[in-house]
C-alpha cells in the first residue's frame, strides 16, 4: 500500500497509543503480556515488536490480523471500533463522563468479560479457572443490589486487602465489585445514586492505588481520572480532596514528574479553599515529598512543618474507614528527613511508623529504604546499598510492588554515578532489577 494511503491510519494508531498512556516500549511489553498462547509463541522480540509498532505509526505498513487483535486487546476495544474511527474519538479507559449513559457501563462489562476470556481467568486477572470463574461472574451480575452499609463494608475490606495482601490478589475481588456497583448505579429507579457514586469514587481510588502498586501507570492514571470526575459529580468536598491527594501521592512513585505532582497539589488546594481540613493537611504532606524529590529540601522541611502542625490528633473516619491513619505523618517525616540526610529525624520517624498497629506492608519496607537512602546521602554508599539490597531481597516475590521498587530506585539515584560500579552498589542494582514487578495489562 502506498505510504500516502496509510499515513492517516498511522497517525490514528499513534493517537490511540498516546491516549491510552503507552510508550512504544510499554505497548510492546503489553502485547507480550496479553497475547493468547497461540500467538505469544510466535511473537518476535520486544525490540522487533517496537520496530513493528513504529512502522504501523509511520504508515510504512498496516497491522495484519494478529496485530489488529493485539491492539484491540491492549486498548480494551473491538477491532472494528479501533480501525474504523478517527483519532479524535480515541477515548481512554475509565472515563466517568458516560455516567448517565448505560451503554458506557455495558462497554466496561464487555471489556471485563473479554479479559476473562483472553487471560483464561487465572493468568493474573480474575482468579478462578473455567466454570468456577463463569459462576463467580454470573453471581456478580445477577446479585441483588446492596445497601450502603454493605458497600461501605466492601470499601473497608478492599482497603484491608490493599494493605495486607499482594496487589494482584487485592485487585481480583475489587474488579468484580467495580462491575457490580456500576450495574447498580444504572438500575432504573435507584434512589441512592449519589451515594453509590461516592462508593464508586472510593473503589476507583483503591483500584488506581493497586494499579500503581502493579506498575500499570497508564491504567492507573485513567482510573484516577474516573475517581476524580466521579467524586466531583457528588459535590462532596472531602471526597474530592481525598481523591486528589491520593492521585498526587501515587504520582510520586514514578507515575508522574514531581513538578507535575506539585501542580496537582496546588490545584487541590485551590479546591480546598481556606477552610482547614484533613484533606488540605494531607495535600501539604504530599507537597513536602514532591519537594524532596526535586532536591528542594529546605522548602520540603518548611512544608512538612506546616503538615505536622495541621494534621489532626484524632483522625476522623471517612468513606473508606481508616483510609487516613496517623502513621502517614511519620511516614512523610521519614521521607523528607531521609532525603535531606538528617539521620536523627529520619530514625525517630521510622521507629514511630514501625510501631504503628495497623501498618501497610509497603510502609514497613519503604521506611527501611528511607534509612538506606539517608545513609547514602550522608556518604555511606556501600552501607546504604547493602541496607537497601537486604530490604528488597527479604520481600516475597508477590509483595514486590512498584511503589517499593521505586523507593529503591530513589536510593540508587542518590548514589553518585562514579561510585555505582563498586561491588556493593552493583549488587544492589542487581537485586533492584530482580525485584521490579512486571507491569500488568491496562484495566
Amino acid at each position: 500500500m502506498p505510504a500516502q494511503q496509510t499515513a492517516r491510519p498511522g497517525s490514528r494508531m499513534r493517537a490511540e497509543r498516546k491516549a491510552h498512556g503507552y510508550t512504544v516500549a510499554g505497548l510492546a511489553e503489553c502485547f507480550r503480556e496479553i497475547a493468547p498462547d497461540r500467538i505469544k509463541r510466535r511473537l518476535p522480540s520486544l525490540r522487533d515488536l517496537e520496530r513493528t509498532i513504529r512502522g504501523h505509526e509511520a504508515g510504512e505498513h498496516v497491522p495484519g490480523p494478529t496485530y489488529r487483535l493485539l491492539y484491540a486487546l491492549a486498548y480494551d476495544t473491538t477491532e472494528d471500533r479501533l480501525f474504523n474511527r478517527p483519532a479524535s474519538e480515541a477515548t481512554p479507559l475509565g472515563s466517568v463522563q458516560g455516567t448517565d449513559t448505560p451503554q458506557e457501563w455495558d462497554e466496561m462489562e464487555r471489556r471485563l468479560l473479554l479479559r476473562l476470556a483472553v487471560l483464561g481467568v487465572g493468568a493474573g486477572a480474575l482468579a478462578p479457572q473455567g466454570e468456577a470463574a463463569v459462576q463467580l461472574l454470573d453471581a456478580t451480575l445477577t446479585s441483588a443490589p446492596r445497601d450502603m452499609d454493605d458497600w461501605q463494608l466492601a470499601c473497608a475490606d478492599h482497603l484491608h486487602a490493599l494493605r495486607t495482601r499482594p496487589p494482584q490478589e487485592a485487585r481480583e475481588d475489587l474488579v468484580l465489585d467495580l462491575l457490580a456497583i456500576q450495574r447498580q448505579i444504572q438500575t432504573p429507579g435507584e434512589e441512592d445514586r449519589t451515594e453509590l457514586l461516592r462508593i464508586l469514587a472510593a473503589l476507583s481510588t483503591l483500584h488506581a492505588n493497586i494499579l500503581t502498586r502493579l506498575g500499570a501507570h497508564g491504567s492507573a492514571v485513567r482510573w484516577w481520572r474516573t475517581a476524580r470526575q466521579t467524586a466531583d459529580a457528588t459535590g462532596d468536598l472531602d471526597l474530592r480532596l481525598m481523591v486528589r491527594r491520593s492521585e498526587a501521592g501515587a504520582g510520586l512513585y514514578g507515575q508522574r514528574d514531581p513538578a507535575t505532582v506539585l501542580q496537582l497539589t496546588q490545584k487541590a488546594q485551590q479546591i480546598a479553599g481556606d477552610r482547614p481540613s484533613l484533606g488540605q493537611a494531607l495535600i501539604a504532606g504530599t507537597q513536602a515529598k514532591a519537594l524532596s524529590l526535586l532536591g528542594r529540601h529546605a522548602e520540603a522541611k518548611r512544608t512538612l512543618h506546616d503538615f505536622v502542625n495541621a494534621a489532626p490528633d484524632d483522625w476522623p473516619s471517612s468513606l473508606i474507614p481508616a483510609y487516613w491513619t496517623s502513621d502517614q505523618v511519620q511516614f512523610t517525616e521519614s521521607w523528607v528527613y531521609a532525603s535531606a540526610g538528617e539521620e536523627t529525624g529520619a530514625d525517630a520517624a521510622r521507629d514511630r511508623v514501625l510501631a504503628h498497629r495497623f501498618l501497610d506492608y509497603q510502609y514497613a519496607a519503604n521506611v527501611r529504604l528511607h534509612e538506606a537512602l539517608c545513609t547514602v546521602v550522608r556518604g555511606g554508599v556501600d552501607q546504604g546499598s547493602q541496607q537497601a539490597a537486604a530490604v528488597l531481597d527479604a520481600l516475597p516475590a508477590s509483595y514486590r510492588s512498584h511503589m517499593i521498587s521505586e523507593i529503591g530506585r530513589n536510593v540508587l539515584r542518590a548514589i553518585p554515578i562514579e561510585q555505582r560500579q563498586r561491588p556493593a552498589p552493583r549488587e544492589f542494582q542487581e537485586v533492584l532489577a530482580s525485584t521490579a514487578p512486571r507491569t500488568l495489562l491496562p484495566t
